[in-house]
């Protein structure tokens, strides 16, 4: 379980005003609302709710902390300027976070804002080639030249290249690499596929640091992958809800008074 008691959680607990006790510690109470503050925290971060066992640790921790918190006003620890400066910083910290909670509740990502997002995300999606070959590879020149000239004779290339390659993925498929892009390919290969025309097959061995390769070309195409909208929703909705955020911020930044 997670340490509670360095949680961020735990800490804004303290400021919250309950009549409620869950707990008293030397006749300090622990109050309901404390531990509420706790336990929402961790099942909006779980998204499941919090079971008797976690809830009895938080408890227990609560009780660890007022201890220690009483020991520390008894030395004193609390007029020390570092401890007013932390404090100082994680109540704005809080204040702020509740800010742009509820400007977030106030100001929703509509539909038409998501529909927007999404219209102007995917025409930016770039086109992509892909090619579908085949090929033999053999370790040789010579042996890749004799493969040349039977398939010149009319031989199969997916009956050569089940005898024939060397490629252990592809082999059994008559040498058919099935779709791809041209980059997944090794230069000299890639470069040698690119330039053949639809069912052509290589004038001469390609060479590789795999060994030599005949290749044919069965097709190319354009594609241009388009995700639905639900498939990104989250993504547009975290970018156009950060969007608002940032302008809100930059509009209050902007009426305020700042000095350097």
């Amino acid at each position: 379980m997670r340490k509670l008691i360095l949680s961020g959680a735990l800490m804004t607990a303290f400021a919250a005003n309950a009549v409620v006790s869950a707990a008293t510690v030397n006749g300090q109470a622990i109050s309901d609302a404390r531990i509420k503050a706790i336990t929402t925290q961790l099942e909006a971060q779980s998204k499941k709710p919090i079971d008797d066992k976690t809830l009895s640790a938080i408890k227990d921790q609560m009780i660890t902390v007022e201890v220690l918190r009483q020991e520390a006003l008894k030395k004193g620890l609390d007029k020390s300027p570092e401890f007013i400066a932390e404090m100082a910083n994680m109540q704005a910290t809080a204040l702020a976070n509740r800010l742009i909670s509820d400007f977030q509740q106030a100001n929703p990502v509509s539909e038409a804002d998501l529909k927007a997002e999404y219209n102007k995300a995917i025409a930016e999606i770039p086109e992509r080639n892909e090619f579908r070959a085949r090929h033999i590879l053999v370790k040789t020149e010579a042996e890749a030249n004799a493969i040349l000239s039977s398939l010149k004779k009319g031989a199969s290339f997916d009956k050569l290249a089940k005898e024939k390659s060397l490629d252990p993925g592809s082999k059994a498929n008559g040498g058919d690499l099935g779709w791809q892009e041209s980059s997944t390919f090794v230069a000299p290969f890639s470069d040698a596929m690119t330039k053949l025309s639809k069912g052509e097959v290589t004038a001469k061995p390609v060479k590789t640091d795999f060994g030599w390769h005949i290749i044919k070309l069965e097709d190319k195409r354009t594609e241009r992958p388009i995700p639905s909208l639900e498939e990104v929703k989250p993504q547009l909705t975290q970018r156009l809800q950060g969007a608002k955020i940032q302008k809100f911020i930059e509009s209050l930044k902007a009426k305020a008074d700042i000095k350097p």
